[in-house]
């Protein structure tokens, strides 16, 4: 059963958000070394004219690289985007299900 991520800015900047993933798959989780899409931590993008709205989950709740992970996110958003963007922590706990796949093909064991 998938629990992938359907963006709201897919409907309205496809283009945009195409955009986006290709630079997002940029930023690796340092301890499971795949990045933030694979993993499926972005769960929603918001964007406006003036601004862009990533909400992000992360695969623990007391990730010690959260800070770091976030920071690089917003970074690559606004460059992908050419806009500010916020980062929002979403409340969803995370799980394989929300990966492009189901991460067998990395030997990762959850």
């Amino acid at each position: 059963m998938s629990n992938l991520p359907h963006w709201k800015a897919e409907v309205e900047h496809p283009e945009l958000c195409e955009h986006l993933r290709e630079g997002l798959t940029q930023v690796k989780d340092p301890e499971i070394g795949m990045d933030v899409v694979q993993l499926g931590l972005i769960r929603d993008v918001d964007i406006q004219p003036d601004n862009a709205l990533v909400t992000m989950i992360l695969t623990t709740p007391f990730c010690p690289y959260a800070p770091a992970m976030m920071e690089q996110t917003r970074k690559k958003a606004e460059e992908m985007l050419a806009r500010p963007t916020k980062i929002e922590m979403g409340t969803e706990f995370w799980d394989r299900t929300m990966m492009d796949d189901d991460g067998e093909d990395w030997g990762l064991m959850f």
